[in-house]
């Protein structure tokens, strides 16, 4: 099942560069996989394509940390705190702030 997620997520994405929830399903995917480093590629273009995308910012923090990245992963939360606050993703934007008090 998570093979085939997977392989359509990469084919949405193959179909449509600039697809959001492909783009961010396939980030998640890598980094359930443990692939933290094809994830982060993932998140970083989301960013690019869409500077507001607060949820991208939050998981990607979580990456950052577990890997033991953990000044980048304050800095990516601090810009996702930015762009939750500009999107009105009030959620999230407390998720990141929580997140950056207990590293």
């Amino acid at each position: 099942m998570e093979n085939n997620r997977f392989e359509i997520l990469t084919q949405m994405l193959e179909k449509n560069p600039k697809d959001s929830f492909a783009r961010y399903g396939l980030a998640m995917e890598y980094a359930k996989q443990e692939e933290y480093g094809k994830a982060m590629e993932h998140y970083r273009k989301l960013w690019e394509l869409f500077p507001d995308y607060s949820a991208a910012y939050f998981q990607a923090a979580q990456v950052l940390a577990k890997t033991g990245e953990t000044e980048e992963a304050r800095q990516v939360l601090h810009k996702g705190i930015e762009a939750a606050g500009r999107s009105g993703d009030l959620h999230t934007k407390s998720e990141m702030e929580a997140a950056l008090e207990e590293l």
